[in-house]
């Protein structure tokens, strides 16, 4: 496993992440948690992802009981979670991020993980009403209490991390010095040139997820939806007009034969492929099945096969972005 600066903060995690994400509780409950964790563990992935909306609290809850039956050293992985939407229907409960529901929010996640802190903390999506110095303060002071070690932001535009960044700087707080975007091979914009400047100027982290891209570059959407995908679970029908677009199927299949080249799955490309960016600190890997979280963590061994010409070839299929001057 390599271990990567997250930004240019100090700690170091794993290239490769397990996340909860449709997963924990929905579709694996503790036992198959511990088998999922364990199987990353073994291979060297230290920073383990959730979040509070994730099955309405339930998925933390998996996941601090399979960290409490593995009996790991504290020191020795990395927990997260996430704060926007709330569990609750009160006025300052949901899609929010203000200073009352900050609070509250993380004494929850921590009582569901049985945990004394948390390593990291998102704001998981920008809040349109709460002004970003109180939000930035609420995190800080979140920071200083010992809940959480650092915190970050989560689909925030490029313009609201820079005010949050200069707030916190001005006051002298904890700055946010992680994002965790969507990044794969179809979702490359806001990363790859939205974030150009947070990258250069600020070092900012990223732990990126669906880079598979909820499993459409594995191939297995290639005639269909499955039985038992993410595709065919109920409240995941948003989904489905992604999972079944013909244009990025079409690109797919044509990326299949260049990971048959390589002698790696499409998936292990697709994970490798993102690792390739410099900017990436981690890649959040999802899995039902300990088989996937093995299929997953040897994308580590297709990473060295991606050289600049293999990955010209990959441009060529899915379309090169035109970079901005910096």
């Amino acid at each position: 496993m390599e271990y990567r600066h997250l930004g240019r903060s100090g700690i170091r995690v794993s290239a490769l992440s397990l996340g909860s994400w449709v997963t924990f509780y929905n579709q694996v409950d503790v036992d198959a948690a511990i088998n999922a964790m364990a199987a990353a563990y073994d291979a060297g992935v230290n920073y383990f992802d959730n979040a509070e909306s994730y099955a309405r609290g339930k998925s933390e809850e998996v996941m601090g009981e399979a960290i409490k039956k593995l009996g790991w050293r504290r020191s020795s992985f990395l927990v997260s979670s996430k704060y926007f939407w709330g569990l609750n229907d009160g006025v300052n409960e949901r899609n929010t991020l203000n200073r009352k529901y900050l609070l509250e929010a993380v004494d929850g996640s921590l009582k569901r993980f049985g945990l004394d802190y948390l390593d990291l903390i998102f704001c998981h999506r920008a809040d349109q009403s709460t002004p970003i110095e109180e939000t930035v303060w609420a995190m800080h002071n979140i920071i200083e209490r010992g809940k959480a070690i650092y915190w970050g932001t989560s689909e925030w535009s490029a313009q609201e991390i820079t005010a949050a960044i200069e707030i916190a700087e001005r006051h002298h707080l904890h700055k946010p010095v992680m994002e965790q975007p969507q990044y794969n091979m179809f979702n490359r914009n806001r990363f790859e040139i939205e974030y150009a400047r947070l990258f250069k100027d600020y070092g900012y982290g990223a732990t990126i997820w669906s880079p598979l891209a909820s499993g459409l570059l594995t191939g297995k959407y290639n005639e269909g939806i499955p039985a038992g995908s993410r595709g065919s679970l109920k409240g995941f029908e948003w989904l489905r007009s992604q999972l079944t677009d013909r244009d990025a199927i079409d690109k797919i299949r044509k990326l299949q034969v260049i990971a048959g080249g390589l002698g790696v799955t499409m998936a292990q490309m697709a994970i490798a492929w993102c690792l390739k960016n410099p900017n990436v600190s981690t890649v959040i890997t999802g899995a039902s099945r300990v088989e996937q979280v093995r299929e997953n963590m040897r994308a580590m061994d297709a990473l060295p096969k991606l050289t600049p010409e293999v990955m010209v070839r990959i441009e060529e299929v899915i379309g090169k972005l035109e970079m901005p001057e910096l």
